[in-house]
């Protein structure tokens, strides 16, 4: 995997968001010649109802379905707004807001994430918008504008930009004269919350998740009927449980007006001791696999909460390489990653597990150097790589060395580790196309070697010259059949179809070469697992239980707005 771009592959950034600072910045030295721009008045108030999303998107309507409401992060209260754009939608959340006619009102609001904008029309004179590129703390936006003398009600709104990364936005506030919308509707008490779920375990602990609830502002846990702990978000471990005993578990909403009832009891039970760290969610039939930048590349920086609920198992990208022969270790770049801390990080595994998902660590990389290549860097390897899976809670572990393999110590070092982790280990490996042309080729040797614990094998169908396919044809990347030719390799060299998966980029930064589109991708998984959208080859039978599909990175597809996972994700989860 590349922690840089392909430069050749580099776009220019859409020209528009210029075009709107622009204006903004006209539009703002029209206000101060005309006299618009002012102080509000004491017996002003802020006509926008709520303002700070402590109730959801009430009052709000987002595009597309586009924006949530979040409990992190947040400038002030309980929640703030959360809006994705996607495609051609540029993620407007909108609020019409009662005024007052002939009069001067301040717009505000505090904003952080991606490009954000924030505006008002309908206003009857000049209609107004200023925006930020983006900023990973809470900016403010203001300008103001004048009511015309029959205008009794204006738009108040906010929006991305096309291709950005999600904003988020707090305390809006239209200030001046009161409109006459009146108070806000106090809160009433909330639903009970739904789809209550168990996730990771351990010894002594249970990650639950749950789904939001319009208008709560925490939840209440219970353990076998007596509250646990509480929660500001949709999810919650609770700890202090006693190894190998069953659980029953609820949990209700709250606001100002009162608590919810319960919603309906599960039953979870925790790990048995000397299991390690636990095992995890079980990995889908098909699946979705994302490698997460632990660096910064120019791709969109993520924290691992942003990586959409498309994937299912989320590879950690990289371990590093101590000076002991193959003892790794895991530094996360909280510089890189805009003070990404530690204690959030870890706090992030346990929500992408209590979701269902997979978090594991990868080895290797492009720049990644790990050598095992005899009886004591396989157990350096092993001892290492389950104390980061003890010490973070990784449920797994992807191979990813591009720059050799030994098949004997590798697989020694993998059963290791399998006997320390139990049956619950995600082995994942992502060779190069090279790496898999024939069953002689170590990675492929190591893949057939653990056969009985492997996961899923996702080669890299990039970054490749043109390779041999299974019917001795020669095939260039970029097509379905180089897609479905090289995989029908591995199917018939010896893995399982659910041991295989197709790795693509994300997107055309996000490889030297090799990327295609998501429909070309859909359509080589149609071919393989039902015969179905082939291209002139056709395999001579269809693997109905093919496990899926892989990307490199969720960092990439954040950066294209999601496209590849919105287009492969749901398209991976209806194979047969």
């Amino acid at each position: 995997m590349e922690r840089s771009a392909g430069r050749s592959h580099r776009r220019r950034r859409r020209s528009r968001p210029v075009l709107g600072g622009t204006l903004a910045v006209v539009a703002a030295a029209a206000l101060t010649v005309t006299g618009l721009v002012s102080t509000a008045q004491a017996a002003d108030v802020n006509n926008a109802k709520n303002a700070g999303f402590e109730s959801g998107l009430a009052n709000w309507t987002c595009s597309g379905g586009s924006g949530a409401a979040v409990s992190s992060p947040v400038r002030s209260g309980t929640s703030a707004l959360k809006a994705t754009p996607a495609g051609q939608d540029n993620a407007r959340c909108s609020q019409s807001v009662k005024v007052k006619p002939n009069s001067t009102y301040a717009l505000s609001s505090w904003v952080q994430g991606g490009y954000a904008y924030l505006g008002v029309s309908g206003t009857g004179t000049t209609d107004v918008s200023t925006w930020t590129p983006g900023s990973s703390s809470w900016t403010k936006l203001s300008t103001s504008f004048k009511t015309g003398a029959n205008t009794t009600s204006v738009t108040v709104y906010t929006h991305g930009w096309y291709g950005q990364a999600a904003y988020f936005a707090d305390d809006i506030e239209v200030t001046g004269p009161d409109g006459g919308g009146g108070e806000e509707p106090g809160p009433v008490v909330p639903a009970a919350p739904a789809g209550l779920t168990a996730g990771a375990t351990t010894t002594s602990s249970v990650a639950l998740s749950w789904n939001a609830v319009s208008g709560a502002t925490g939840y209440k846990v219970y353990r076998n009927g007596v509250q646990a702990t509480t929660s500001t978000g949709t999810s919650a471990t609770v700890t202090g449980l006693t190894a190998d005993t069953a659980y029953q578990f609820s949990v209700s909403a709250t606001n100002a007006a009162g608590e919810s009832v319960k919603s309906a009891a599960i039953s979870a039970r925790t790990a048995k001791e000397g299991t390690g760290p636990g095992p995890g969610p079980a990995v889908p039939k098909h699946a979705v696999t994302g490698y997460w930048q632990n660096f910064n590349n120019g791709a969109a920086v993520q924290k691992l909460t942003d990586v959409p609920a498309d994937y299912d198992i989320i590879a950690v990208s990289f371990a590093d390489a101590t000076p002991t022969p193959g003892q790794v270790t895991f530094n996360l770049d909280t510089a890189g990653l805009n003070g990404y801390t530690d204690a959030q990080f870890r706090a992030d595994i346990k929500t992408k597990q209590a979701q269902g998902k997979n978090v594991i660590i990868s080895i290797g990389g492009e720049l990644g150097t790990v050598r095992v290549d005899n009886d004591a860097s396989a157990t350096a390897f092993a001892n290492s790589v389950y104390a980061l899976m003890q010490d973070y809670g990784f449920n797994g572990v992807d191979i990813d060395l591009e720059n050799g393999l030994n098949a004997t110590y590798m697989t020694k070092a993998l059963r290791q580790l399998s006997a320390k982790a139990g049956s619950g280990l995600v082995i994942t490996m992502a060779p190069q196309t090279i790496d898999m042309q024939s069953t002689s080729g170590e990675y492929f040797k190591t893949a057939l070697n653990i056969k009985d614990i492997l996961t899923v094998v996702n080669m890299q169908y990039y970054n490749s010259g043109s390779m041999l396919g299974c019917d001795g044809k020669v095939y260039s990347q970029g097509s379905v059949d180089f897609l479905t030719a090289l995989a029908c390799i591995q199917l018939e060299g010896g893995l399982a179809p659910s041991q295989v998966g197709i790795g693509v980029p994300a997107s055309t930064r996000g490889a030297g070469s090799g990327y295609v589109s998501p429909s070309i991708v859909n359509a080589a998984l149609d071919c393989l697992t039902k015969g179905t959208n082939c291209g002139s080859f056709k395999p001579s039978k269809t693997y109905p239980s093919l496990r899926g599909a892989m990307t490199w990175s969720t960092n990439w597809d954040a950066t294209a707005g999601f496209a590849w996972s919105k287009a492969v994700g749901p398209h991976v989860r209806s194979l047969p």
